[in-house]
């Protein structure tokens, strides 16, 4: 399933002072989305932003460089061939696997990179950004389709890293024994869930893919048919609970409730909980961006 991030909502664009009820410029949506971005590092200390916890974990920094290397270099340096880069090195520094453009550096080893430096990396934001506003403020009644789409992609792009921000900020501070949090949360822990119910689909053709004029990844297209199996769906996610009542059902230990593939990897992982899980004094707690959680 190919997850697709959307540009902002009316309410998103209206607390970035946009005007909801009338259309959104790109330089608006540009505005809106790379300002999240920096945002979502508010809560994070220098030290935050440059772990590696693991070969597939990027760090901040490098998310935050990586996004502004996009539109340096499909948008600012295809547009014009006298542009000069921010700096000549984040070309290889940034890229991760448009090999088209040159070689990447290798993805295990970014968190060995001391330089450049946090406060680099957001000047490089800055200097892009404040290029980029300036193309935007003549294209956005102008632009060519095709360079509107390159932009829109690189937005799409952006969002897809600032999920994978919190993603990884969140295993580096998983492997802090002080557990620090992120961010605080409002939810309320333990709220009782709506009840299951399952809804049965009949197995028939069905067209696959996308369907209308909007943004789309290739890799959504072209719009097909497909046979599909009979099958069930649940109208909800399944709860911590009733995960920890498989747990306790000794559901790691029976191969019979497992794959092939999923018990050899129990097996060879030696699994007794998700991710995240650890048992404290008889009681399991779950590490969140919140903190450890009941």
């Amino acid at each position: 399933m190919v997850h697709r991030p959307t540009l902002p909502t009316a309410e998103q664009t209206a607390e970035s002072g946009v005007d909801p009820t009338t259309p959104v410029p790109l330089s608006a949506h540009y505005a809106a989305i790379r300002r999240l971005s920096e945002e979502l590092c508010a809560p994070l200390e220098t030290e935050d932003f440059v772990i590696q916890s693991m070969p597939d974990v990027s760090p901040t920094r490098w998310h935050l460089a990586h996004t502004t290397w996009f539109f340096e270099t499909f948008v600012l340096a295809t547009g014009s061939p006298a542009y000069q880069p921010f700096h000549p090195a984040f070309v290889h520094l940034f890229n991760s696997y448009y090999n088209e453009v040159g070689d990447a550096f290798p993805r295990p080893n970014r968190g060995l990179l001391s330089r450049p430096t946090v406060r680099e990396i957001f000047a490089y934001r800055a200097c892009v950004d404040e290029r980029m506003h300036k193309l935007l403020s003549a294209l956005d009644e102008t632009a060519s389709p095709e360079l509107a789409g390159i932009i829109k992609i690189g937005l799409h792009h952006e969002q897809q890293h600032q999920e994978l921000m919190l993603t990884d900020i969140k295993h580096v501070l998983s492997c802090n024994p002080l557990y620090p949090a992120y961010r605080e949360s409002s939810e309320i822990a333990g709220s009782v869930a709506t009840p299951l119910r399952w809804i049965s689909f009949e197995e028939g053709l069905h067209r696959i893919g996308h369907s209308d004029d909007g943004f789309s990844y290739d890799n959504e297209r072209p719009r097909h048919r497909a046979f599909v199996h009979p099958f069930q769906i649940a109208t909800r996610l399944v709860t911590n609970g009733e995960f920890l009542e498989f747990m306790e059902d000794r559901g790691y230990a029976q191969p019979k409730l497992w794959l092939a593939e999923g018990w050899a990897t129990v097996q060879e992982q030696k699994w007794t909980a998700p991710m995240y899980w650890q048992k404290r004094d008889g009681q399991w707690w779950c590490f969140t961006l919140a903190g450890l959680q009941r």
